[in-house]
């Protein structure tokens, strides 16, 4: 069987003008880099940014296994499918991080025949964007230091300097560690730490940043730390804005690439959603519902993660409003989910289907709470049987949902036709009746209560003393409208990742909550989920490597 970077070098790639003249997009708004991509002009974003709006369609997922899921592969498919029908259609997606694809899933740009291209290109250095980030993240700590080791006029408390450098890597030996030894003349001592790149404020902003001078603005408000008193300081203060703003200036252009069926996609900003709020750029977004009838875009990991941030922070801060939901899911993810080991996959069990299935119908039911009309996607893999499949619709239809099969990996948009006809019935009725999970006027405390309430089904949020005093005085200080976007393990709706299906009443442990005041929300870290991955015991990086004609091998 070929696998995805087989399938993927097979395909013959269309010039990037090609594809951009089928999404509308003169010749002159191309910034190319290389052949089979480009950056759009601020200009034009702009302008097409501002025409009425096509409609949203979000995919998301159950909670993820080893077994595997296809929520991207899931997306792209279905904007094929969609654009196969007639539907002016374009597909929106996050850039993969490094840390993942050297780490445990060697690379992010769908499977199979619904992929997105140059794939190898995408999963690597693409256009810059992250390196971008990244200096510009680095350069404010940087000026950080440099402005306590020249007398610090500003008087920041080094023990209250909360600011992280980041990398774009999985290291767990950089998530704490001390800067400024070696004598007066190396800085001012004190601890630091590295957060991955995709869960730092600068990705933050810049994916919810509507333009440069919101960008800009944005950047300035970044809190790095407090005086002795308590007093913010800010990136504005240390007069870093203006600089990141300009490494960020073309990082900021969306990213245009095409699938292997042809269709446009707009790649650009991979914040994680276990650890940040897991959705593509607000300008990429906001872009292509200026040029096309439906923009299909997909939220990170499950949707108790990626989507309940994708409504309650993307769609709130940005003004979105999706018209149908899509949750993809396996028949062997869930037998995962209803106790069977990886191993046995492979082997009919209706029984396991029938215990994991309220993984899934826990995640359909959330949705609905946010008014979306749902369509459970079934990825289809060859072991799967009449009888597994049958048992998942029996428990959606009981949810008044539809579960489709899906064959996009193997058949391409072919594959995912009947998805797509189910999903524009729905966004052809107008059924969503989108709202948010909970009111800015709520406080921080409370809103992180009704998440875990009602999307993790928690009975309680146990919160430590100095934490609830931090919230309070946020609150005070103007920041209590701000959305939560909670950290936690993606693989359950508890913090014990071992606990599968659909747990509940259980606690939420809050351990600590960082003022994201730039990209504006509140990040909530419970459980012992890091802000720095590590690598797994045998990362995919072992089997990463050149052939002698100096092409990628084991990037999949």
């Amino acid at each position: 069987m070929p696998t995805d970077l087989d399938i993927a070098r097979a395909a013959t790639l269309r010039p990037i003008a090609e594809i951009a003249a089928r999404a509308g997009i003169p010749d002159s708004a191309l910034e190319p880099y290389g052949k089979y991509k480009a950056k759009l002009s601020q200009d034009f974003v702009a302008e097409a940014s501002a025409r009425p709006a096509g409609k949203l369609v979000l995919v998301t997922g159950i909670s993820p296994t080893p077994a595997g899921e296809g929520k991207t592969t899931t997306t792209i498919g279905l904007g094929d499918a969609l654009n196969a029908l007639g539907s002016r259609t374009m597909i929106a997606l996050r850039e993969p991080s490094l840390g993942p694809c050297f780490g445990v899933k060697g690379g992010a740009t769908g499977g199979g025949y619904a992929q997105v291209l140059p794939m190898e290109d995408i999963n690597l250095h693409f256009t810059g964007d992250f390196h971008a980030i990244t200096s510009a993240n680095n350069l404010l700590s940087a000026m950080l230091d440099n402005h306590l080791y020249w007398g610090n006029e500003l008087g920041l408390d080094p023990r209250r300097v909360t600011w992280r450098r980041a990398m774009d890597m999985n290291d767990r030996n950089l998530r704490d560690c001390v800067v400024g030894l070696g004598g007066a003349t190396q800085g001012v001592v004190r601890e630091d730490g590295f957060d991955i790149t995709v869960a730092s404020e600068v990705m933050a902003v810049f994916c919810l940043a509507r333009d440069l001078a919101d960008l800009k603005a944005r950047l300035g408000r970044m809190i790095v730390g407090r005086t002795r008193d308590g007093k913010a300081v800010t990136a504005a203060d240390l007069k870093a804005d203006g600089a990141m703003a300009v490494l960020l200036k073309d990082a900021l252009s969306p990213n245009l690439v095409q699938t292997i069926a042809g269709s446009p996609a707009l790649v650009h900003g991979g914040p994680f959603a276990n650890i940040a709020h897991g959705c593509n750029s607000v300008v990429a977004t906001r872009l292509g519902l200026g040029l096309a009838d439906v923009v299909v875009t997909e939220a990170g990991f499950g949707a108790d993660l990626g989507a309940e941030k994708f409504l309650d922070i993307k769609c709130r801060l940005a003004g979105l409003e999706p018209g149908a939901c899509v949750v993809v899911a396996t028949v062997r993810a869930l037998k995962m989910h209803g106790g069977v080991a990886k191993a046995d996959l492979g082997r009919e069990d209706v029984a396991a289907v029938e215990r994991g299935v309220v993984n899934l119908a826990r995640h359909v039911e959330n949705m609905h709470k946010f008014g979306l009309p749902v369509v459970v996607a079934l990825n289809r893999f060859t072991s799967d049987t009449a009888a597994e499949i049958a048992a998942i619709q029996q428990a959606m239809a009981r949810l008044d949902t539809e579960a489709i099969l899906c064959t996009h990996w193997a058949d391409g948009a072919e594959g995912a036709m009947d998805l797509a006809r189910a999903v524009k019935a729905r966004l052809d009725r107008g059924a969503a009746r989108f709202a948010p999970l909970y009111p800015d006027a709520m406080p921080l405390a409370e809103k992180l209560r009704t998440i875990a309430r009602e999307i993790y089904r928690a009975a309680e949020v146990t919160i430590p003393a100095p934490v609830a005093q931090r919230l309070a005085r946020w609150e005070q200080e103007g920041f209590g409208h701000l959305p939560v976007c909670v950290a936690k393990t993606q693989y359950s709706f508890s913090v014990d990742p071992t606990a599968l299906g659909a747990p509940s009443g259980h606690a939420l442990p809050l351990r600590d909550v960082r003022l994201s005041a730039g990209a504006g929300f509140v990040v909530a870290i419970c459980g012992e989920i890091m802000t720095m991955p590590g690598l797994p015991r045998r990362p995919a990086a072992e089997t990463i490597t050149l052939d002698a004609a100096g092409n990628v091998e084991g990037l999949f």
